[in-house]
């Protein structure tokens, strides 16, 4: 039972991170769009593989980025520079492994652009959802609020 616990607080970590967290929000959007292009580009299955791969990298790295944020939010004047150092060293790892996600996209996907837009032209429904889907995007990213009193996780316990 123990064992099983133990994936009920991860997935309170990970519904924390989609409610808390913008950065978060954004690689899921991002990760939706990069899902839809390679679908569209018609990838073979280790080329698949990588797509996903890059994917569960980024948003665990963003994870981790969250974790750490919050475990050096707030430190004592002693630790303050080392709490920001921390803090800055854990975003630059999203960013390298965003970067490298992006380049490992790109290097699958520019080549396989005539298949996109081949598939694009077949059924341009497609095109026209990507597009409508921008704004409930951008809702989600940047306007969704935590329905939650500020301050409290959604495990019921309250930030120190």
């Amino acid at each position: 039972m123990r064992f099983g616990r133990g994936f009920v607080y991860a997935w309170n970590g990970i519904r924390a991170a989609v409610q808390q967290e913008r950065n978060f929000r954004f690689h899921l959007c991002a990760a939706c769009y990069a899902l839809a292009a390679c679908t569209l580009a018609e990838l073979d299955g280790t080329q698949w593989c990588i797509v996903i791969l890059c994917i569960a990298a980024v948003l665990g790295m963003e994870l981790m980025n969250s974790a750490v944020e919050r475990a050096v939010h707030k430190p004592d004047t002693t630790h303050w520079w080392s709490a920001g150092a921390a803090k800055d060293m854990a975003a630059g790892g999203v960013l390298f492994m965003a970067l490298g996600a992006l380049a490992a996209g790109l290097c699958l996907l520019v080549p396989r652009l005539p298949v996109i837009w081949g598939n694009l032209c077949r059924m341009p429904a497609v095109g026209a959802v990507a597009v409508l889907l921008l704004g409930p995007a951008y809702w989600f990213i940047f306007r969704y609020r935590n329905a939650e009193k500020k301050g409290e996780t959604s495990n019921g316990k309250t930030d120190a």
